[in-house]
């Protein structure tokens, strides 16, 4: 029997709240997939070239778009892969984090942080050439500092990720890779380095960035690295810093719900001044000291009224499925967790819109 012949999809045009999906992967498999379950935006991870695939698709169908130090994609890849999602019916809106190996020199102000730097703004000028509109990016040390410890367990069995500070064996232990504990003030100076070298860059090329929150959240130093970005009076320094519609916030809900914060408010107060650049849409049971991840309809906040309010403070953009938890057959990327969660979404988004 034949396939059917798929059409060519026309690009995705859709405008106000809408589901996006994050990926490293980005065959054509993969793009189906996505565009089957009605999800319009993807945001791309930075992908190691020696990473492997997920048994869902074969290394020799896999595609990627490496970035990291050396390995800044040019804008003619950057279009070639545009016009590749557009013609799959999806928009290419956005990279969705540096990788730490680009930025770490610079949070730690250490040699190199000058090189980093200039990659960093090649990165965001070859985005607005290619008319890629959005940089995510974090101040996390991804990889020196524990960030969960044992899984939950969720519903009929599914796992989902989490954290609790006592069974860490000891918080303020320095990482063998680091020489010393840092200040939170030297931290701010390297932070801020960042950002006046980096918001005019972005202003000129039409990129916003988007700040994600620290994660686990509120503790002030971990393994004697300062947290930043743990708190709300973190993201109000980081928007005043350098003020800019170039820069906003990763809205990540799950780490607000981490932190006790009510997610409601936490969306009204940034979406007053469009600090919001695009969603994390998750949630957690508990919050620190200890909490676990969970699907999306259950949890310590209220998903649709958290729907309601982006919708209400006049949000226009992507709210993105994320830290799936892992269910009954599923694939390193969580495409069964990943599809009930956008349908999921998708459903509340169209009920808000019909109470419009």
């Amino acid at each position: 029997m034949e396939e059917p012949t798929t059409p060519a999809e026309p690009p995705a045009t859709e405008t106000g709240l809408r589901v996006g999906f994050r990926t490293r992967d980005l065959s054509e498999p993969r793009l189906r997939y996505i565009r089957q379950l009605g999800v319009t935006d993807v945001f791309i991870d930075h992908a190691e070239v020696d990473e492997e695939p997920d048994e869902f698709t074969d290394r020799d169908e896999r595609d990627t778009l490496p970035v990291g130090p050396d390995s800044i994609p040019s804008v003619e890849r950057l279009v070639e892969t545009r016009e590749r999602l557009a013609a799959a019916g999806i928009r290419f809106t956005g990279v969705q984090s540096l990788p730490y190996s680009l930025y770490g020199d610079i949070m730690f102000g250490r040699d190199g942080k000058e090189e980093a730097i200039e990659q960093i703004q090649t990165l965001v000028r070859n985005l607005g050439e290619a008319g890629i509109p959005i940089l995510g990016y974090q101040w996390n040390p991804r990889g020196l500092v524990p960030m969960r410890t044992e899984p939950a367990e969720l519903r009929g069995g599914a796992a989902g990720t989490a954290f609790d500070l006592d069974e860490l064996d000891d918080p303020d232990e320095i990482p063998p890779e680091l020489d010393r504990e840092y200040t939170e003030a030297e931290f701010w100076e390297h932070y801020e380095d960042f950002l006046e070298a980096v918001i005019p860059v972005a202003e000129n090329a039409g990129v916003r960035l988007a700040l994600h929150p620290n994660d686990p959240p509120v503790l002030e130093s971990l393994g004697g690295i300062p947290r930043l970005f743990r708190d709300v009076e973190g993201f109000d320094r980081a928007m005043e810093t350098v003020p800019s519609d170039a820069h906003g916030l990763k809205l990540c809900l799950g780490c607000f719900s981490q932190m006790g914060e009510d997610v409601v408010s936490v969306i009204e107060y940034f979406g007053a001044n469009d600090d919001i650049v695009f969603v994390h849409f998750r949630d957690v049971v508990g919050e620190m000291p200890a909490f676990h991840e969970t699907f999306v309809d259950e949890g310590n906040f209220d998903s649709v009224a958290a729907v309601r309010a982006l919708d209400r403070v006049g949000f226009d953009g992507v709210i993105i499925p994320d830290h799936i938890p892992d269910m009954e057959g599923d694939t390193d990327w969580h495409h069964r967790g990943r599809g009930f969660t956008a349908g999921y979404l998708r459903g509340v988004i169209d009920t808000v819109r019909t109470d419009d």
